[in-house]
């Protein structure tokens, strides 16, 4: 009873823990003002979030770059495929390292061709240009 007033004589909130408030909520059979953190969620089978997440990530799945590396001679021919390679795509951008600059100049003439062959591999729709370095 001192510590009580101790309390309520300096003016201080006695402060409880999360689980004491539900607690003596419960107790006085009164609604917590705080909502709960955590929300229940109907279950899902584990197998169709799998799923959904391999196929958002296209795990399993060949990447753009694999493809047009394998195809790489058949796009550009195997005379400028001996002396160029696509190294990355990003943003949509592919990134061809060459090691001639006769090569460089003769990819950068056909680009736009080499790039409409590229969209119709599959998987590759989203290429729209080549940077070649």
């Amino acid at each position: 009873m001192s510590a009580a007033r101790k309390i309520t004589t300096r003016g201080e909130v006695p402060t409880f823990s999360k689980v004491a408030q539900e607690l003596i909520a419960a107790l006085r059979q009164i609604e917590p003002d705080a909502p709960k953190r955590s929300q229940v969620r109907p279950s899902q089978p584990i197998g169709g979030l799998v799923e959904s997440i391999l196929q958002e990530n296209r795990i399993g799945r060949d990447a753009p770059e694999h493809t047009i590396r394998e195809q790489w001679p058949e796009l550009v021919g195997p005379a400028s495929a001996a002396y160029s390679h696509p190294v990355k795509l990003e943003r949509n951008m592919l990134t061809v390292l060459t090691s001639h600059a006769v090569v460089r100049n003769e990819l950068f003439l056909h680009r736009e061709e080499i790039v409409a062959r590229i969209r119709l591999l599959r998987g590759c729709e989203s290429v729209k240009a080549l940077k070649l370095t």
